[in-house]
């Protein structure tokens, strides 16, 4: 009788945590209308709340997306996206810009980050993509949010490469252990910051600067931005145009000056775009979409990033930590992990378009 009424309790009691979880991973999110003004990089907690990067606000969102149930499909492929979005908002393909892309790991459905218009005063839109490969306009009026602002945003105008420093304020984001990550610039000296929100968020916040010995420059810098990142066992994994990669210890990011390590130089007049991290059989990869050298493989070992050197000298091609060319994908400018065999891409075509497709893990 014991027993059986001590499993019963401790079943009740189960059943219980596992309905307030996600109530209380709510209670920092209050209702109303997140006022968005770019919507930039894309990231998930694992509830599958929806992260922000607003660079024109120099904050970040977080989104209850009230998305949770199951995908069951494992192939979309949709041609012309990001018209069919213009057609939508009734905006013309050429004024309808795709900034990113993630995957909902509590659904499985894909969201995209949008701006009608160009500059400044474009408009922020927010869509989903569903299992089906319906695409609909994630709606911002009464959804429970939270919002973290930071300081020493670079000013919004043009540089001498014609560009806006206030779009770089924030490049990438990750969620990593109850920590948002944070990659950009910011108005001072030491520009490269990677800053670190609590999550839920509380007003804490760390911004540490990041210098790198760029190989390909033959000089330490400070200024350039790390245009995606991804952590990987506690380690930022960080990649540069022109093109380094980095390893940052998260541990280390407690607002000091800090070097990375650069483990590689993946190539010269490049950007890297996006990067997923998946592993097949027992061994761990690294994907990278890259502007001019394509999409990149890089096998991951820990203890290998740890013991490998320091590039610290002048690098004429390529060098550090070996990569594979997989010349199978072409033009691919977003990528996502979908699940454990497949990722999403967003795909470049000659006729200005962007296709949305899903692929085996390569």
């Amino acid at each position: 009788m014991r027993t059986e009424f001590a499993r019963t309790l401790l079943c009740s009691t189960l059943a219980y945590l596992l309905c307030i979880t996600p109530t209380m991973a709510d209670d920092s999110l209050k209702s109303g209308k997140p006022d968005l003004k770019h919507a930039g990089p894309l990231a998930f907690t694992p509830d599958g709340v929806l992260l922000v990067g607003d660079s024109q606000s120099a904050a970040v969102f977080a989104i209850a997306t009230e998305d949770s149930g199951s995908s069951q499909k494992t192939e979309i492929n949709i041609e012309g996206i990001n018209q069919k979005i213009a057609a939508m908002i009734g905006s013309a393909k050429e004024e309808t810009m795709i900034n990113d892309m993630a995957v909902n790991p509590k659904s499985g459905n894909i969201y995209l980050s949008v701006s009608r218009g160009r500059g400044p005063d474009a408009t922020p839109i927010l869509f989903k993509v569903d299992a089906k490969g319906d695409i609909a306009e994630v709606p911002m009026e009464g959804v429970k949010f939270a919002k973290a602002t930071f300081e020493n945003a670079p000013e919004s105008g043009t540089d001498r490469r014609g560009q806006n420093p206030r779009m770089s304020a924030i490049t990438d984001i990750q969620f990593n252990a109850g920590k948002v990550i944070v990659a950009g610039l910011s108005n001072e000296e030491f520009a490269s910051k990677l800053r670190v929100f609590n999550y839920p968020f509380d007003g804490t916040e760390s911004s540490t600067s990041i210098e790198v010995y760029h190989g390909a420059h033959g000089a330490l810098e400070t200024r350039s931005p790390v245009r995606t990142f991804i952590t990987y066992e506690n380690t930022v994994l960080a990649a540069y145009t022109c093109t380094p990669l980095v390893t940052i210890p998260v541990d280390d990011l407690s607002g000091e000056k800090i070097r990375g390590k650069t483990i590689a130089e993946l190539g010269n007049r490049n950007t890297p775009l996006d990067m997923i991290i998946y592993t097949k059989g027992d061994q761990d990869y690294l994907l990278m979409a890259n502007t001019a050298r394509g999409v990149m493989k890089i096998k991951l070992n820990k203890a290998e990033m740890e013991a490998a050197e320091s590039i610290s000298e002048r690098i004429s091609d390529t060098a550090g930590v070996p990569y594979e060319s997989l010349s199978q994908f072409e033009n691919v400018v977003q990528l996502d992990k979908l699940n454990d065999s497949q990722a999403v891409m967003l795909v470049a075509n000659a006729t200005d378009s962007i296709d949305l497709k899903t692929i085996a893990l390569p």
